[in-house]
């Protein structure tokens, strides 16, 4: 190393510019004198020209101080305001900037927390202690009740390039010096991560929470107009989605996207994604001439869209239908009603208002036809709640329960309410494929029943049956043939009648009862006719219990 190289060294680390008491008095409003010494020690360490060079290339004060991996996060603390920072900065660089302010050429303004709103309107925040009260005052707004937070930040690719070539740039220029490869290449910190650092201590503070892995999420969208080169070329490789809106920010499947000008999408993960594989030969090729420097002036900030919510809650229990007139689900056919009401709609509609959710989705373990009871233990359900704003505690949950089991029609009871998260989901969908059904039946036989008859019924123990997807429900279902298994039969005589009796019998999940009454046509084999060697009609039928031990 030259000898002009180790002067400048040298003198980058001693030379520091003084200002007056009352200035730095007013800038540094709100810190304490420990946090600022530890500040200005630490920016006393930096290479006082290098500084001076990312200033005056546009770089905001927390790049300047997150790529050079600066001791303890300082430039994370919620309390320093980038007017603080950049005062600092220029103290001990002696530069002063032409421009009151600009937008970082490097984080587009998330750093300096400005950004448009969802109005276009220019938005500055002096610091994150601002920034995480703009967001707990939309979490109190929207009435969510929480436990914990998880905050999640999505950002533009262009921010990767436009730093990708801000360290080339430094390569060329600096690599021969210690400091570069000691700090430069192995403390920097990523954009978001400083945002995250800087923001989630005053919003632990304001929602009186902790940031941990939580149903309730707080999400930062940002997105910025100028197109990043690299990234569109690499969305290429996505699949494309076309959408009807106008807005550029959409989701999809709750996957922040961006929107092309022709309307196509891609989702900002994919695209990082594909810009960081594109960044990962910065050894074998040069970045600056690839994405150019010096990077462009940024005129505006990033577009942020805050969304606050909350992870699908589900109010699992068992249902019961009293009538032979209520669907499972809302059923309309040529904008008519089919029955009198539904249980998604009844369980639905008294639940959903004590959650505060926005919508809700009901999943059952199987379904009976509109005309069939379910009776006994019921049917497991999961009323899948979206968006929730409450969480009711079980006492509440109770009260749903009362509340629906109350009802005057009588066409619906519910027991075992309770509030579960998404494992209840897996429980119930693994539950489904292994659960056992009973049923009760009344049937017509064209003979009159026998003493044989019970008798050869009830021996029929584990028999399997092959049944051909039914003819009712051949224009809905593909044209297959499943074995099912008949566990048990039993039959149990109505006084004062010869050719009616009910058929109790307990069978695998997926057996067409009503098919295996009367044979549907011989698609069925066996069946209860062609045991009894009669013909045989199913008149009503009942489910009255759904075995399933896991749920």
């Amino acid at each position: 190393m030259s000898n002009e190289s180790r002067s400048a060294q040298v003198s980058d680390a001693t030379e520091v510019a003084q200002v007056s008491s009352s200035s730095a008095a007013e800038t540094h409003a709100g810190c304490s004198d420990s946090e600022m010494r530890f500040l200005n020690d630490a920016v006393r360490s930096l290479p006082r020209r290098v500084v001076k060079d990312l200033l005056s290339n546009g770089v905001c004060s927390r790049c300047v101080l997150r790529l050079f991996g600066t001791e303890e996060h300082i430039y994370c603390h919620s309390s320093f305001s980038q007017s603080m920072l950049h005062s600092v900065l220029e103290e001990v660089t002696c530069f002063k900037s032409e421009v009151e302010f600009q937008f970082c050429i490097v984080c587009l303004g998330i750093l300096q927390f400005s950004y448009c709103d969802d109005k276009e309107s220019l938005v500055k925040k002096e610091s994150a202690n601002d920034m995480a009260l703009t967001i707990a005052e939309l979490v109190k707004q929207l009435g969510h009740q929480i436990g914990g937070f998880s905050l999640e930040v999505s950002l533009p690719p262009l921010i990767l390039e436009n730093e990708a070539s801000l360290l080339s740039h430094m390569r060329k220029k600096y690599e021969s010096e210690p400091w570069f490869q000691e700090r430069l290449l192995s403390n920097c910190i990523s954009v978001k991560d400083v945002l995250k650092f800087a923001i989630t201590k005053p919003l632990e503070s304001l929602l009186d929470t902790k940031c941990s892995a939580s149903s309730f999420r707080i999400r930062l969208t940002y997105t910025h107009k100028r197109a990043s080169k690299n990234s569109v070329e690499g969305s290429r490789e996505c699949k494309r989605r076309k959408t009807g809106t106008e807005n550029g920010l959409h989701n999809v499947n709750d996957e922040p996207v961006v929107a092309d000008e022709d309307g196509s999408v891609y989702s900002s993960i994919e695209a990082n994604a594909s810009m960081e594989r594109s960044l990962n030969g910065l050894q074998d090729q040069d970045p600056s001439k690839q994405f150019g420097f010096p990077v462009e002036k940024v005129s505006e900030p990033c577009h942020l869209v805050y969304l606050c919510y909350r992870t699908h809650v589900y109010l699992c229990g068992r249902y019961l239908k009293y009538s032979r007139n209520v669907s499972q689900t809302r059923w309309i056919i040529d904008e008519e009603r089919m029955g009198e009401a539904s249980v998604e709609e009844i369980i639905g509609s008294n639940a959903l208002p004590v959650f505060q959710g926005d919508n809700y989705k009901f999943h059952a373990a199987g379904r009976e036809d509109i005309d069939v009871r379910m009776l006994g233990s019921g049917r497991p359900f999961l009323l899948e709640i979206q968006n929730a704003r409450q969480v009711p505690s079980e006492s509440i949950v109770k009260e749903i329960e009362s509340k629906i089991n109350g009802l005057e029609n009588k066409l619906v009871g519910v027991k075992n309410l309770k509030v579960v998260d998404s494992q209840g989901w897996s429980l119930m969908r693994e539950g489904e494929a292994e659960k056992q059904k009973q049923y009760c039946a009344l049937v017509w036989i064209s003979r009159p029943l026998e003493d044989e008859d019970l008798q050869s019924i009830s021996l029929l123990n584990e028999m399997k049956i092959l049944q051909r997807t039914p003819v009712r429900v051949l224009h809905r279902r593909s044209p297959l043939e499943r074995e099912k298994i008949i566990h048990w039969m039993k039959i149990e005589r109505i006084a004062g009648s010869t050719q009616y009796f009910l058929l109790h019998l307990c069978t695998q999940a997926g057996t067409y009862i009503k098919e295996f009454v009367h044979g549907d046509l011989g698609r069925t084999q066996p069946s209860v006719g062609s045991i009894l060697g009669c013909r045989a009609e199913i008149l009503q039928l009942d489910v009255t219990d759904v075995k399933m031990d896991c749920f």
